[in-house]
């Protein structure tokens, strides 16, 4: 259920404290235009970057590795790998965290995402690629994406999962039940296409705070659950800023509702 309890700025990604906005990179390629963006994105205020292997043909990672070389103290870039069916194999998996970590410039990754969950290869042997770098020190935390309850629980008896990224958003409620599942076992939950859906109530509601139909879908997707992380896309730094802002809104029960 939502709920309209004061909402908190930010939370933690295992030790590190980041606000609740994130920035999702899955169009970022490697020019000097991009590299400045991700530094601007920083200085206005971003502390969690979301890419993947597969992103850019690998421009987006190496984007960003080159303009946080190193990441500043607080900021948490997180990939992911195994996107593509067979390609939660472990040796495959493994293959692309070597890569990822070149990309980024860096010795350990700070949260690592089985993308998918790949047809015929149980999430226990994929994950377990994982926790053998995490064991090894070169991936600090460990994530799933597009995974249900049982999925979770199953990846769990492997490795301790910190976040879990699903689809959802205003008009996307498939995964209501992990992301309560999430809430209360303290995962923090990312959702990604976090800006899809337009309910009726959006434009008015969004009137009413002075706010654009933008930051009112993100504070409603943050007043859903305290350990919600949205990673809205842009290459804007003005979008961008905009959707700090949303971190600002308090809606009320009967704005909620509707939304809902």
């Amino acid at each position: 259920m939502t709920n309209s309890t004061t909402m908190t700025a930010t939370l933690h990604i295992g030790e590190v404290e980041v606000p609740r906005i994130g920035l999702g990179s899955n169009r970022l390629t490697n020019t000097p235009e991009h590299r400045a963006f991700i530094q601007g994105a920083v200085d206005a205020g971003i502390r969690h970057i979301d890419t993947a292997h597969l992103y850019t043909g690998g421009e987006s990672e190496s984007t960003i590795g080159e303009a946080l070389d190193p990441p500043p103290p607080g900021v948490v870039v997180g990939t992911k790998g195994g996107f593509r069916p067979g390609e939660g194999r472990p040796d495959i998996l493994k293959e692309q965290i070597d890569e990822s970590l070149r990309h980024l410039r860096t010795e350990a990754i700070a949260i690592y995402y089985l993308h998918r969950v790949s047809p015929g290869i149980p999430i226990e042997d994929s994950v377990g690629a994982l926790r053998e770098y995490q064991d090894a020190g070169k991936i600090r935390h460990i994530g799933i994406s597009e995974v249900s309850v049982d999925e979770i629980e199953r990846a769990r008896r492997v490795a301790p999962i910190a976040a879990v990224q699903n689809h959802y958003n205003l008009e996307e409620r498939r995964h209501e039940a992990v992301v309560d599942y999430c809430t209360r076992e303290g995962i923090v939950f990312v959702p990604f296409f976090p800006l899809r859906g337009r309910p009726e109530a959006l434009d008015r509601i969004a009137q009413a705070h002075g706010a654009t139909p933008t930051q009112v879908a993100l504070a409603w997707l943050l007043h859903r659950s305290p350990l919600m992380l949205p990673i809205p896309g842009t290459l804007s730094l003005d979008h961008l800023r905009d959707n700090l802002a949303s971190l600002d809104i308090e809606l009320s029960d009967e704005e909620l509702d509707a939304l809902r």
